[in-house]
């Protein structure tokens, strides 16, 4: 089933506010479940309901977040895949069967897939603080094109999963790519 939601988290650190200003309030953010190789998906983080109108068995709602700072003219990021269990859903948990759960999980490991990726184009570019963008924007973009490219050829040719051997060559080929870049999984 489709991945969901693109967003890019930004944060560039300046001097702090002068004593006296108002600190933004930051709105409670959702419970969010990190990418790990040793905690699949299950069915329970599947929280979420789906519109009336939908047609699909399960959705996975993933994110790429970018978190990226410069303190003293030093640039620091991180680069999280994440599940997203309010936005994530199957229509009916009894009848969702493991092999429906293997091609959801699917669509996770691929944005861990492209969140290593993108931790590795960031590790071999030495970014300015004074002139972030658009650099980091580019970098970042492309990134998430492809990564959106990704999750949509994976549905197409496994036919969401349907065709049994599409879906076992995706698997197949996501942990290889995954064992490539293991050098740049994601930090506990």
């Amino acid at each position: 089933m489709p991945f969901l939601s693109f967003i890019l988290s930004f944060l560039v650190l300046a001097p702090g506010p002068q004593q006296g200003t108002p600190k933004p309030v930051a709105k409670p953010q959702p419970a969010l479940l990190g990418w790990s190789a040793n905690r699949p998906l299950t069915w329970d983080d599947f929280q979420g309901k789906p519109m009336p109108t939908e047609q699909l068995a399960a959705l996975t709602a993933a994110n790429i977040d970018v978190q990226v700072a410069c303190k003293d003219y030093v640039f620091s990021s991180s680069v999280k895949a994440v599940f997203i269990p309010q936005e994530s859903w199957t229509r009916d948990k009894k009848k969702a069967t493991p092999e429906l759960l293997r091609h959801e999980q699917l669509h996770f490991d691929i944005t861990e897939l492209h969140a290593r990726m993108l931790r590795q184009k960031i590790s071999l570019v030495k970014f300015d603080c004074e002139r972030l963008n658009p650099a980091f924007n580019n970098l970042t973009n492309a990134a998430f094109a492809a990564w959106k490219r990704e999750e949509f050829n994976y549905d197409r040719e496994s036919n969401h999963g349907l065709n049994a051997t599409k879906q076992a060559f995706w698997e197949t080929q996501v942990k290889q790519r995954l064992a490539l870049l293991e050098k740049f999984a994601s930090q506990p």
